[in-house]
């Protein structure tokens, strides 16, 4: 299978970092699967990448969703795990309302993980996979752990755990899994922020298409290995 013939999967595809990712895997000439809660959304957004684009309805909580969507699309080739929720800016560790945090945890870590369990061992079992989390420095404690927003902070301490996790499962499998920081960016969740969203898409589709000799339950960040 060459890589103008991967198939590609974004989560939480509709805006944002998604939405950049999966319009710079198009342009590689990936075949991509837009995901999004709502079906409207994910149709426009495949509808605008056009030709060789597919859109998918995914609630990465729903814990039958992931296997409904791999029943639907077949096997996929590459995994962005994008999809994420910060509802606790703001809210000190002690008294954050732990109903906030719960529903990060949902979305940001038990999304991923599900969407790993449906999607992993398809890639395994052929020999060829690439997975990337998109993560966040305030889940680092190399860079430091937010305080003004510890439910998702600590999700993505997190995810980064997991990310090790799979790695350590599938080494030597030909699948390679790994997380992105990918800075602070000019989101619905960070509107003041100078990054775009295209600045971005290319760090993750540069660890979404790594060679065969890539690394594989490291964090990156600009591409290169960053601690913890």
């Amino acid at each position: 299978m060459t890589a103008k013939t991967r198939i590609a999967l974004v989560t939480g595809a509709n805006r944002g970092i998604g939405r950049a990712v999966s319009d710079r895997l198009h342009a590689l000439g990936h075949r991509v699967v837009v995901t999004a809660r709502d079906p409207e959304e994910a149709e426009r957004a495949a509808a605008a990448l056009g030709r060789d684009a597919r859109a998918a309805v995914l609630d990465v909580t729903d814990e039958q969703a992931p296997a409904r969507v791999r029943d639907l699309v077949g096997p996929v080739d590459i995994m962005v795990n994008n999809a994420g929720i910060q509802l606790d800016w703001g809210h000190p560790p002690s008294v954050v309302p732990v109903e906030l945090v719960r529903r990060q945890f949902e979305v940001n870590v038990l999304g991923a993980w599900r969407m790993c369990q449906a999607f992993l061992p398809g890639m395994v079992e052929r020999g060829w996979g690439r997975v990337v989390m998109v993560s966040s420095g305030t889940g680092a404690f190399s860079n430091g752990l937010s305080a003004r927003t510890p439910g998702y902070s600590v999700s993505k301490t997190a995810l980064n755990a997991l990310t090790v996790l799979m790695a350590a499962e599938t080494a030597g499998t030909g699948v390679l899994v790994n997380a992105v920081n990918p800075g602070q960016v000019r989101t619905r969740m960070r509107p003041q922020a100078d990054r775009l969203p295209e600045q971005a898409a290319e760090d993750i589709v540069w660890a979404a298409t790594l060679p065969d000799d890539g690394p594989s339950g490291v964090f990156l960040r600009g591409r290169k290995e960053t601690p913890w």
